[in-house]
């Protein structure tokens, strides 16, 4: 039995559980060029879990570099799935590969999230970094657009990247841009493990 590691300060407070009225899943969009979107993203399936909730992470574009939530989502004692698909950021220097194999990798991770949301196997579907792949024509608008058409009614479907598409933001209950004010890049810091990747 996992032990619990949340202090309160405020013993007597009682914790209300709310429940409404209607369940409802709704669609998440996450885009700016702010730092934060898949953090917020992993948040997300941190809090669904919590609540018993199965969970998916499919990255669409992210698999040549580590980043931590790889790690961190298998400590964690939750019923959370995460799945590399990508080829690494298409077109950023450095990266290998040419855009019909970082194409290709979308549309299998683009297959993937077809059959997790049409077998109903989970109850929060992340696709991170799916507006970069639509942005960069890994993906074709008319896929994604089918696959949010299809979503379950009770799935939340949570869609993480810069630059979402018009199309998707309209379909979306809810969109939060992430903006930059300020990044420790611009002062040539780099990037910091735990809080970066």
């Amino acid at each position: 039995m996992a032990t619990r590691k949340v202090a309160t300060l405020h013993p007597r407070v009682e914790v209300t559980h709310l429940k409404p009225s209607k369940r409802v899943g709704l669609i998440v969009v996450l885009t700016g060029y702010g730092k934060g979107k898949t953090s917020s993203a992993v948040g997300m399936a941190v809090r669904a879990c919590g609540h018993g909730m199965k969970v998916c992470m499919i990255q669409f574009m992210k698999g040549d570099i580590y980043t931590g939530e790889w790690d961190g989502i298998d400590k964690m004692d939750c019923d959370v799935e995460l799945i590399r698909t990508g080829m690494g950021f298409c077109g950023l220097k450095g990266n290998p590969y040419p855009h019909p194999v970082h194409r290709e990798a979308a549309q299998q991770a683009l297959r993937l999230a077809r059959e997790k949301l049409d077998s109903g196997g989970c109850d929060l579907l992340v696709l991170d970094e799916i507006n970069n792949a639509l942005h960069l024509n890994l993906l074709d608008l008319d896929q994604v657009l089918d696959l949010l058409h299809r979503k379950p009614p009770l799935t939340h479907l949570v869609l993480t990247g810069r630059d979402a598409h018009p199309d998707v933001i309209e379909l979306a209950d809810t969109v939060s841009e992430v903006r930059e004010i300020k990044h420790a890049y611009r002062k040539d810091i780099e990037a910091q493990p735990g809080i970066d990747y």
